[in-house]
């Protein structure tokens, strides 16, 4: 089991969505921004390292929503979401090909890897009040 936080980040009761390249595991897929858990670090601080690394901005973990396992047949991953906010930073992309702001309602019209789309599916009222609440 590969333990992965990953970040929703909310703008504006917008959500940020990035894209895989042709090149990574799951070419051209959309999904939250993050990575591996760290022996040495607890999922909330590998959200904080992985966004600094990949997005170039610093964010501020506002609350950790229901993880869910999935099993993509070569790999069983164990997905962490939190919910965040930027504190400070332009986003400035290092891994991802592209970067989109949406509104909840306009989840299911994305192409979503399959870990991330069965995370909202999971956490769907969640993510829907939070995105009301920003």
């Amino acid at each position: 089991m590969i333990e992965v936080s990953c970040a929703i980040i909310l703008k504006d009761s917008q959500i940020l969505a990035v894209q895989r390249g042709p090149e990574s595991s799951h070419p051209w897929k959309w999904e939250f921004p993050g990575g591996k858990i760290h022996t040495d670090e607890t999922a909330a601080q590998c959200i904080i390292r992985e966004i600094e690394e990949e997005l170039q901005i610093r964010i501020e973990v506002q609350k950790q929503l229901e993880s869910i396992e999935f099993d993509y047949g070569s790999k069983l991953i164990r997905l962490i979401p939190f919910i965040c906010k930027i504190a400070s930073g332009d986003i400035i992309l290092t891994e991802h090909v592209a970067k989109y702001w949406f509104s909840f309602g306009q989840w299911q019209a994305i192409d979503w890897s399959g870990a991330d789309y069965e995370l909202i599916l999971k956490n769907e009222e969640s993510i829907r009040m939070e995105t009301r609440l920003e």
